[in-house]
């Protein structure tokens, strides 16, 4: 969709026109941005405008500025939808139409943030399975509590999960929600629902720059990344979807897991933990590829030699899709599997000449040289591995210009 700009009316007139634009005006410091993110819910947007314009024009203080961002990333006619049911509404509608949909939902709703002012975003879906009737509510709990985060909760007395299909959904979302918990119960704490999508934040606490969102889960990547420091929970009922289909994919489920594992390989002493349980999981097609080869009849070191390259295949693999998924877009995978590759190997040459250098001169036992050796070369591969495959190059200064000596 091209880029354009339609002016809001002005004050005097009673209906604002949509802005369809890349950078939509916001309302005043002080008031509420709804983001609500849209792909093909050109069936919802009238009637999910219509119960906006009753709830928010009755519950909100009189005087809060209010305005809905829609970030679009459709690909039929929900943007033009948006733009015929917004003359109704007595607050301004914008859309953001997004040619690529980076990050999902999740980079949605990022993008709305970074043009949010209000005081107050609120996060909700487009397909009413979110009442809209609890927007003032959301706001209005985290005024009286001085909370900086706070969820619409399916888990609370007087809140249902009723709207998930099947007694499938309703066990992967169960499963997500303990999963996550599991994970982070710091962070999680006080949340009894981190797979909601729907939520107020104060604006104040999201650094939009720290958000590396993926998939739909953005609740979860707010409270992890930027740990709000006081949460508070409405309940709600999880209601059907008004219109059209769920997003909801197994395709969806493993974004999900790994960016559970982004999540929690952010901080370098978790990545090193990580680091070293894909280590011993190279273990497995380590022998298993040994135990083929000797098979066949191939010598035991060539044998040993190459069966380590399949650790190291299974090693890459992981690590590339669990600890460094963001970091993969600074050199070529064949760039970084050659260095991976590189530095693993060298691990088992730097590794003997270490056990004989803590034997002969620290006087060590061989067993514990040989602990030591593998702990030595394990936070070197670690840091070698983080330093010269998944950190981006420096930029290129050019030539150093001479220097004019003094006088």
């Amino acid at each position: 969709m091209g880029e354009e700009l339609r002016t809001p009316h002005a004050p005097h007139a009673a209906p604002h026109a949509p802005v369809l634009t890349d950078a939509a005006e916001e309302p005043a410091r002080g008031g509420v941005t709804l983001i609500i993110p849209t792909f093909n819910e050109a069936g919802n947007i009238t009637e999910l405008l219509d119960r906006l314009t009753a709830s928010l024009t009755v519950a909100l203080p009189a005087g809060t500025p209010c305005s809905v961002l829609f970030v679009d990333d459709s690909t039929d006619d929900t943007p033009e939808v948006i733009e015929k049911a917004a003359p109704g509404c007595p607050f301004p509608v914008a859309v953001l139409h997004r040619e690529t949909a980076d990050g999902g939902l999740g980079g949605a709703v990022v993008e709305g943030i970074k043009r949010a002012a209000g005081d107050w975003v609120v996060v909700m879906d487009a397909d009413l399975q979110h009442p809209p009737h609890l927007v003032p509510e959301l706001v209005g709990e985290g005024e009286r509590t001085g909370a900086d985060l706070v969820v619409a909760s399916r888990y609370l007395p007087s809140g249902s999960r009723a709207g998930l299909a099947g007694g499938y959904r309703v066990a992967v979302s169960r499963g997500a929600t303990w999963l996550a918990k599991a994970l982070f119960p710091r962070a999680l704490r006080g949340i009894s629902d981190p797979m909601s999508g729907f939520f107020a934040i104060r604006r104040s606490v999201v650094t939009a720059e720290a958000l590396r969102p993926s998939g739909y889960k953005i609740l979860l990547e707010l409270a992890v990344r930027c740990r709000p420091a006081r949460t508070a929970e409405v309940p709600f009922v999880f209601q059907d979807r008004h219109a059209g289909e769920s997003k909801s994919t197994a395709r969806e489920g493993m974004r999900f897991l790994t960016h559970l594992a982004a999540l929690r390989s952010a901080t370098p002493l978790a990545r090193m933990v990580g680091f070293g349980l894909v280590g011993l999981s190279g273990f497995v097609p380590n022998l298993i590829a040994l135990w083929l080869l000797t098979r066949a009849g191939m010598h035991y070191l060539p044998a040993e030699i190459a069966a380590n390259q399949a650790g190291v295949l299974w090693n890459f693999a992981l690590i590339e899709g669990l600890l460094f998924r963001d970091r993969r877009r600074h050199r070529h995978w064949a760039d970084r599997l050659g260095r991976f590759a590189l530095l693993a190997n060298a691990d088992l040459l730097l590794r003997l000449p270490l056990i004989a250098l803590f034997v002969a001169r620290l006087g060590l036992p061989v067993l514990p040289a040989t602990a030591l050796a593998l702990v030595t070369t394990f936070v070197l591969r670690f840091a070698a591995t983080e330093a010269l495959v998944y950190l981006p190059r420096r930029p290129h200064r050019g030539p150093r210009k001479a220097r004019t000596p003094q006088a």
